[in-house]
């Protein structure tokens, strides 16, 4: 799950209507579900952290810029109306959820083996909120089509190491699909291509998760927005 930074609101007070703070986010965080990072060029959704309706609805924060991210359709109809918790949830914009999950080529998503107990439980209750712990699903399918890609793009990179095909895997290859997590594990041993996936999805470089020069991740979060219960990871 890739960490991103938002920053300040680009209003003063709240937003008029909730999905006037749309074109700032994708201009932000780039086109991508903040959970499962599948590129959604269309139908990309407001996603409120907090739900606006329901048992555990706060309508309150319904057109307040902390309370906005990116969401698929899937990701953003699983958690629904769902209670949140910060203090047992990883979310992109508060936490370094990219140390926090281990993405493998079957299309697994799973806590990383590094975590400590009580920050696997808390990986898993993120999961089972967006449905990432799900193995029949599109999302799933997706992700393992996405390591296909990235393999593809790493062997033909060991036949032609050029500057122009590194930055053509990272800024096009790698972002007209997303799953940035994907591509992260995939060139984990190449600290320049790691560089290079850092930087191109927006929003990520921003969050100061990553050291940019040798691409390993900061834990915990600096949660640079000083956001509700952020930098547990």
């Amino acid at each position: 799950m890739r960490p991103v930074r938002k920053g300040s609101s680009p209003t003063q007070g709240d937003f008029d209507q909730y999905e006037d703070a749309k074109p700032d986010l994708i201009s932000r965080l780039g086109e991508y579900c903040s959970y499962c990072e599948r590129r959604i060029p269309t139908n990309l959704a407001i996603e409120h952290l907090e739900p606006k309706k329901g048992v555990y609805g706060k309508p309150e924060l319904e057109r307040k810029w902390s309370n906005f991210l990116l969401a698929c359709v899937n990701c953003n109809s699983t958690k629904r109306d769902k209670q949140v918790e910060f203090d047992q949830l990883f979310f992109p914009d508060r936490d370094n959820t990219f140390y926090a999950f281990e993405y493998l080529p079957d299309g697994t998503v799973k806590p990383a083996n590094s975590l400590s107990l009580r920050n696997k439980k808390i990986a898993n209750n993120m999961l089972r909120l967006v449905g990432l712990d799900k193995t029949d699903t599109n999302r799933f399918r997706q992700r393992m089509s996405a390591w296909m890609n990235a393999e593809s793009s790493k062997a033909l990179l060991n036949t032609t190491d050029t500057p122009l095909l590194r930055n053509h895997i990272a800024n096009v290859s790698a972002k007209s699909v997303g799953y940035f997590s994907v591509w992260m594990r995939v060139f984990e041993n190449d600290s320049d291509m790691i560089s290079r996936l850092i930087q191109a999805f927006e929003g990520t470089a921003e969050s100061g998760c990553f050291n940019i020069t040798t691409g390993e991740p900061v834990t915990p979060s600096p949660n640079l927005d000083q956001l509700e219960n952020g930098g547990k990871v």
